[in-house]
């Protein structure tokens, strides 16, 4: 019997494209790293969402003929680069086939005098910074997945690094792209300065409009010296004040980070401790100490938020970081910025810290994202929620943002990426199980019951601040039913109209962005059994 699988039909019509329909592949790819999955894999449920198989392509033209063959045959299509998402981007089904571009990695030019690179959609992030440090340049871009993420899923999530302060987000080092759209045609497509610029379409589109093979990057000199500082205030928003004159005074630290006082005080220790999955993340609290706290979510946030969070962790703190070509002198380049850096915050209420701070911050900048597997092992589950507002509405924001997920959730905040106009708010939380709901009675799913709870308020209470959903970290699934409250119907109704001119059959990446169904959340961790 010949199988009529969708991969099976591939292999057949493009037998000389590499792919797989392994049961370890199919699962492997079944989803990103959105936290809500991790409480099916902690519950041990097998992912349910696996695709049909894998594909593996070497170049823009096997890209090409897949799509190709996917528009004719009507079937879907997901681009993967890493799996290292967390917003749900990658959601697959029996049906569709994942295209994994991690094959594609070459440098294709290097101006070194133009400075700029022309490299492939799956090369890694990490080894390529390597690359241009060896050579005296930078791309500037240092997001916390660089050890886990490719140039490809940088420009499909609309990422920002570490440094944008100095450096922009991907958005801003972007000059060209070559895409493969969804009738498998081939097009590049150039920042223009006048007229339609087609390239900030496609940077933030999740897969949706077309698969980015290759992208043209602007490149800077690798920096020859740093200067470090660090800065108490008495409250959140006095800092994010001072960040504000900051920007607004012309300064462009390379890194600007403000931590709430809880949040300050993690970063004041830096490292991640090694207690083992009994600590929860938290030093000193077992689990079942911690699942207890964490019940009551509400007070302890609002013990922590007021002057008695303050004084017990010592205030907000201001990470700063500028960088640059080194000075003859202490009042040239990166330390001239600094002096007038002090200048502008200290008479708002800043205490001088020293270097001390940034110079820790910048030796652990990835540890955190080794922090999120002891909490799920400790019977719990955290998240991250990335926001951002104008500074006329960012108070109202980061207000009405922490008070929605303080009512489900322990919740803390830094401001991350900062710009003359507003700001981004970076939350983490952590929380437990609730009280059991019908159908969500084991530990898992009411942990998933809380989950989803904060999740709808938090997303609420954004736009209703009128914030974003999302700053870096794309909106997947997993904000997909509030984004259409943010765009209003004419803004989806314009992203519709963009995903049929690029993609008219619809392939690619069905259900992202914009859901078929207006439902609250993918229900994906607990999946139903088939009954006859």
């Amino acid at each position: 019997m010949v199988d009529p699988s969708p991969l099976a039909e591939l292999a057949r019509a493009l037998p000389d494209v590499r792919s797989s329909g392994d049961a370890a592949d199919r699962v492997a790819y079944a989803r990103d790293l959105w936290p809500r999955h991790h409480l099916a894999v902690r519950a041990g449920n097998v992912a349910e969402h696996r695709p049909a198989g894998v594909v593996w392509p070497a170049s823009t033209e096997e890209v090409a003929r897949v799509v190709r063959w996917a528009h004719d045959t009507r079937t879907p299509v997901v681009p993967f680069g890493a799996g290292s998402g967390v917003c749900a981007g990658v959601l697959p089904n029996e049906r569709v086939i994942v295209l994994d571009l991690k094959r594609m990695t070459r440098w294709r030019e290097l101006d070194e005098r133009a400075r700029t690179l022309d490299v492939e959609a799956g090369h890694m992030g990490l080894p390529l910074e390597e690359d241009l440090n060896r050579r005296g340049l930078t791309l500037g871009h240092f997001p916390s997945s660089i050890l886990c993420s490719t140039v490809g899923g940088w420009i499909a999530a609309r990422s920002a690094g570490q440094c944008s302060g100095k450096y922009g987000k991907i958005e801003d080092m972007v000059l060209a792209l070559e895409c493969v759209t969804g009738t498998g045609r081939v097009v590049t497509l150039r920042h223009r300065t006048s007229g339609p610029n087609l390239v900030p379409l496609v940077v933030g589109s999740e897969g949706t409009l077309a698969v980015v093979t290759s992208a043209k990057l602007r490149l800077h000199p690798k920096p020859e010296a740093r200067a470090f500082a660090a800065f108490s205030f008495p409250t959140t928003e006095h800092g994010w004040e001072a960040m504000r004159a900051m920007f607004q005074a012309g300064l462009r630290p390379a890194v600007a980070r403000l931590y709430d006082p809880f949040d300050a005080m993690l970063a004041r220790r830096g490292a991640v401790k090694k207690d083992g999955a009994d600590s929860g993340g938290t030093p000193g609290l077992g689990a079942a100490a911690l699942r207890n706290l964490l019940r009551r979510p509400g007070a302890i946030n609002e013990l922590l938020e007021g002057s008695f969070g303050s004084a017990v962790f010592g205030g907000a703190l201001l990470v700063v970081i500028f960088e640059g070509e080194a000075g003859a002198a202490a009042t040239e380049g990166p330390h001239a910025d600094l002096a007038t850096a002090r200048r502008v915050l200290e008479p708002m209420k800043a205490r001088w810290l020293g270097e001390g701070p940034a110079q820790k911050w910048l030796l652990h900048r990835y540890s955190v994202s080794y922090r999120q597997a002891p909490v799920f092992a400790a019977g719990l589950f955290s998240d991250t929620m990335e926001v951002a507002a104008p500074w006329s509405k960012l108070g109202a924001l980061y207000d009405g943002v922490r008070r929605a997920l303080g009512a489900h959730v322990f919740v803390m905040a830094h401001m991350s990426h900062a710009y003359p106009d507003g700001c981004c708010i970076y939350f983490s939380f952590a929380g437990t199980a609730g009280p059991a709901e019908p159908g969500r009675e084991g530990w898992d799913a009411r942990c998933e019951a809380t989950y989803d709870r904060a999740w709808r308020a938090a997303l609420a209470a954004a736009v209703e601040a009128g914030g974003t959903l999302a700053h870096h970290h794309g909106a997947g699934r997993s904000k997909a039913p509030r984004l259409s409250s943010e765009l209003g119907d004419a803004g989806v109704a314009t992203v519709k109209a963009l995903m049929r001119a690029f993609d008219p059959r619809g392939i690619l990446n069905p259900g992202n962005l914009i859901p078929d169904a207006p439902t609250p959340y993918v229900d994906d961790a607990h999946p139903k059994p088939v009954t006859a």
